[in-house]
């Protein structure tokens, strides 16, 4: 009867409490946290309830083929392999090698390997830069917003033929907007200023000098991009910069841009911030107005 009722007293006794309930709160406190179950030992192995339910923290995604499903146990001596997110250097490296496509495409283009009026076909072209076709594809959109190129139904994209008259009328409408900010820049900007742009007429002098079409084409846009943005006028400079991307392609590509074209049209930079400089006013128009119409540049 005794031992009975003993075993009935000892049924009945409430579970010794475990973890932080075992412990005043002092205690619980001096108790680092790994021990409470609230970190993880080196390697990510510690039997906690987490482990045990598959979880994980936000800051220790999946493993590729290592982290177990929910609700399934990682097997003994198994721990997820904490790594960094592969959505988002998904992301960046297919945007690298777009940026990458568009640039070689612009050299291509500039440079006269893709010829005006012919078409192209992106798979082509990804096979030719060892990629597939949806970068060039995509480099080829944008090529298209900015007039390089336009889109031929199922076949791909056709480089741009321009007449003299759509060049002309490229050339009137650049010195629109570009002669009066530039007659005002000369009234107001210190000398200071125009003495930091020669490293860039320099770099246009020195591609010009090689025959580089195509760092002569981005030196000539990084030029007229460093004077016009003294005005401060964002929109100013985004509409500036498409027409002269629109006026460069065909004039670039053309066998008839000679060496000397390319030279005489680096020498206009120059004389344009000695002008500029000198506040000049008739000289500033005048190099400015050939500077559109003599060489589209």
């Amino acid at each position: 009867m005794e031992q009975g009722a003993a075993r009935e007293r000892a049924t009945e006794r409430p579970s010794p409490p475990f973890g932080d309930a075992a412990r005043g709160p002092e205690e619980a406190a001096r108790v680092p946290e790994q021990a409470r179950g609230g970190g993880r030992p080196p390697g990510g192995v510690d039997g906690s309830a987490e482990s045990a339910r598959g979880e994980h923290t936000h800051c220790e995604p999946d493993g590729p083929g290592v982290a177990p499903a929910p609700g399934v146990a990682p097997a003994p001596g198994v721990a997820p392999v904490p790594g960094p997110a592969r959505a988002p250097a998904a992301r960046v490296v297919r945007h690298s090698v777009r940026g990458q496509i568009l640039d070689a495409l612009r050299t291509a283009l500039v440079g006269g390997e893709l010829v005006p009026g012919e078409v192209y076909s992106a798979p082509a072209l990804g096979e030719r830069f060892g990629v597939s076709a949806t970068p060039v594809r995509e480099a080829m959109q944008r090529l298209a917003v900015e007039g390089a190129v336009e889109v031929v139904p199922n076949r791909g994209f056709r480089v741009t033929e321009r007449t003299p008259r759509e060049l002309a009328e490229l050339a009137e409408v650049r010195a629109l907007i570009e002669v009066p900010v530039m007659l005002r820049l000369a009234r107001t900007v210190p000398a200071a200023r125009w003495a930091e742009l020669r490293p860039l007429a320099e770099a246009t002098s020195n591609a010009a000098a090689r025959g580089d079409r195509a760092h002569y084409a981005e030196a000539d846009r990084a030029f007229h991009r460093a004077v016009l943005s003294l005005a401060g006028n964002e929109q100013l400079l985004a509409v500036a910069d498409d027409l002269h991307r629109r006026s460069q392609w065909p004039l670039m590509s053309a066998p008839v841009v000679r060496h000397g074209v390319l030279v005489a049209d680096a020498a206009e930079h120059t004389a344009l911030l000695d002008a500029l400089l000198a506040q000049d006013l008739p000289v500033v128009e005048a190099l400015v107005r050939e500077h559109f119409t003599g060489s589209n540049a």
